[in-house]
């Protein structure tokens, strides 16, 4: 049931509002049933049972229905003079960007205003934009109708329909387009890599300048020369030559333990000196000269590239062909389990 929250319309400031709303409501409504009385009046069934049952109110009304549109007429003049009234407030209060936004905002009552028959249905669009107004301030709060809620689900759904086939189809163009053969990873490549190659290379030279700091770091980069450590210590060991040392008497293993030092600080001062010393123009170069003379085998990996698309839009499409409306009605429409006989159905040891 539609109620209104008199809390909220005493915080709002709009109780004006609301009793020019009703009032205009009002005669919106006087509107529209002498128009639909006078439409069904011009037709000769319901003019010959008039005539029948009140002779008398035929012959006063005719006057009438001959000059309706007199009638109408002043029903539009006040409609007009209260929609001039709203613009002015509205261009008081800056509601809105421009001054000339109100009438494009609110086209449907200027349409309104046009005493034709086909125009006069925008008429019924006045009621639904008060009652519109009133929500948004929290006076009156449509959710708890069943009309709304009745609209509101099957204009969800409608939505819901449309788009869903809408994605799928252009998904599944762009599948077809991929399919015959569209150069999709070439123009990635081409026109999104390429342009942002200097920025890429900016940002490599700048994580490896970063971790060349973090190794040279007494902290950070103890988990690099240990390993390093551990590698050159393999290495020389497994060295015949170096191997050799160990034999010498009584310094054969100082020897070989300071060479195995000594060669995990040069290899480790190397990468640092290495990571360190790089920027983005070694970067580029190495990108240019390194990569200039090799040619993989690119037809498997650009298949590989759009079966990988192909299949992450197949599942996209199969997610937004869910039709989770369904499963929202399925909820609503699901029995809610009775306390009291789920209690009976427990064991006493439960």
């Amino acid at each position: 049931m539609l109620r209104i929250n008199w809390d909220n319309l005493r915080k709002s400031h709009e109780t004006p509002w609301l009793i020019l709303d009703l009032v205009m409501l009002g005669l919106l409504l006087v509107n529209l049933a002498w128009l639909l009385f006078d439409a069904l009046y011009g037709t000769a069934v319901i003019h010959q049972q008039l005539e029948n049952l009140l002779p008398g109110f035929t012959g006063t009304y005719d006057p009438i229905h001959k000059n309706f549109i007199l009638v109408d007429l002043v029903f539009i003049a006040i409609f007009f003079v209260e929609f001039c009234f709203r613009w002015v407030v509205s261009v008081v209060r800056k509601e809105h960007l421009r001054w000339y936004f109100f009438p494009f905002l609110h086209w449907y009552d200027i349409v309104g205003l046009i005493p034709l028959g086909a125009t006069r249905i925008f008429r019924f669009l006045r009621i639904f934009s008060i009652l519109h107004r009133l929500h948004k301030f929290d006076i009156i709060d449509l959710n708890r109708t069943a009309i709304f809620r009745f609209f509101r689900f099957y204009y969800d759904v409608f939505v819901e329909e449309l788009s869903d086939r809408i994605v799928v189809k252009v998904l599944s163009d762009a599948q077809k387009d991929i399919s015959a053969g569209s150069p999709l990873v070439d123009d990635i490549t081409r026109q999104v890599l390429a342009p942002r190659r200097p920025v890429l290379t900016e940002w490599v030279a700048g994580v490896l300048n970063h971790f060349g700091q973090s190794i040279s770091d007494g902290h950070y980069g103890e988990a690099i020369r240990e390993h390093v450590r551990r590698s050159v210590g393999k290495a020389v060991k497994s060295n015949e030559q170096v191997s050799t040392l160990h034999y010498i008497p009584v310094v054969g293993k100082t020897i070989e333990s300071t060479l195995e030092s000594a060669v995990t600080d040069i290899v480790t001062a190397s990468i640092i000196n290495l990571l360190s010393d790089i920027d983005a123009r070694k970067i580029d170069h190495f990108v240019e000269a390194g990569l200039h003379d090799y040619t993989p085998v690119t037809d498997d990996l650009d298949k590989e590239v759009l079966g990988v698309i192909n299949e992450c839009l197949e599942l996209v499409k199969a997610h937004v062909a869910q039709q989770r409306w369904k499963t929202e009605l399925a909820e609503k429409n699901r029995p809610v389990p009775d306390a009291g006989i789920e209690n009976q159905t427990k064991g006493p040891l439960e």
